[in-house]
């Protein structure tokens, strides 16, 4: 085979793994300062993918601009989610907080089951099939459109993280629960903040996968996965690992399919994620407890 089609697939595959970093993004967020594990995170993202095509369907709005009020709906699920019902599982065990999450998944995916049926539905736009060509390489519009909202998307949350003042108390939160408490910040609202900003990064993540991938209703549980799968080889509670993560998921799944069989992609993001654990079981930007 040409180099040439090694470096289009590889370009693609790293396009795609912005978007995926951008999903493990909102997982990483909770995890780091709420130090809850959301297992259903990929149903929420399916949640907002579903809206998309929904929206698409009916008014023909590309799912690019609707992903902030998307976005903004999610944010809203999550922190009322957070705010109703996770916060009274914080200070119980571990195994309460998984079963109650897990419950929420189950809901959730059996209800878009019952609202639209096994099907799975797509979003066709008009630049689906047009690319850029620059020499001899060729990008899919769509995974370079994609690609720039995921990045546009996280640097506006790095940003908010950094200079806002509520961004900065959820990191001072996030760093020193009991310190928080006591300078007399209220710990829980921002918890529910975060969830929300967490589940609106995800609903940001479903508008932009949906031009790239089918949603049905059971998508839920394997994207769940990937999240994990990226945030733990980019190390739990960092967004630029999320990130890195993610574009080293997608590489290695697009170089998967090329090598391989499309099937084998989950073979090679395991077989990253053992490698990772065994020699930096931390994450690659992630820090020792």
């Amino acid at each position: 085979m040409s180099w040439d089609l090694y470096l289009n697939v590889a370009v693609g595959g790293i396009l795609t793994g912005l978007v995926y970093g951008l999903m493990a993004l909102g997982l990483s967020v909770i995890f780091g300062v709420v130090r809850v594990v959301n297992f259903a995170h990929g149903e929420m993202m399916a949640v907002a993918m579903y809206a998309a095509v929904i929206i698409f369907g009916q008014f023909h709005v590309d799912p690019l601009l609707m992903m902030l009020p998307v976005a903004a709906g999610l944010f809203l699920l999550g922190y009322l989610l957070q705010a109703g019902l996770i916060n009274r599982f914080i200070h119980r065990p571990e195994h309460a907080q998984f079963i109650l999450l897990v419950a929420v998944a189950i809901i959730v995916t059996n209800g878009l089951l019952m609202a639209f049926g096994p099907n799975a539905q797509t979003v066709l736009v008009p630049y689906g099939y047009d690319s850029f060509q620059f020499g001899r390489l060729l990008i899919d519009k769509v995974r370079a459109y994609a690609a720039i909202a995921a990045m546009a998307t996280a640097a506006a949350l790095f940003l908010f993280f950094r200079y806002a003042p509520i961004g900065k108390a959820i990191r001072a939160c996030a760093d020193n629960q009991l310190g928080a408490r006591v300078v007399g910040l209220n710990v829980d609202r921002l918890y529910a903040l975060t969830f929300g900003i967490g589940s609106a990064c995800v609903g940001a993540a479903g508008c932009i996968l949906v031009l790239l991938i089918d949603v049905s209703p059971t998508i839920g549980p394997s994207f769940t996965l990937l999240g994990f799968i990226i945030v733990i080889v980019g190390g739990l509670g960092s967004m630029a690992g999320a990130l890195l993560g993610g574009v080293l998921i997608g590489l290695s799944e697009a170089m998967a399919g090329l090598l391989l069989v499309p099937s084998a992609k989950s073979m090679f993001s395991f077989a990253l994620l053992i490698l990772v654990l065994l020699f930096r079981p931390q994450g690659l930007l992630g820090r020792r407890a």
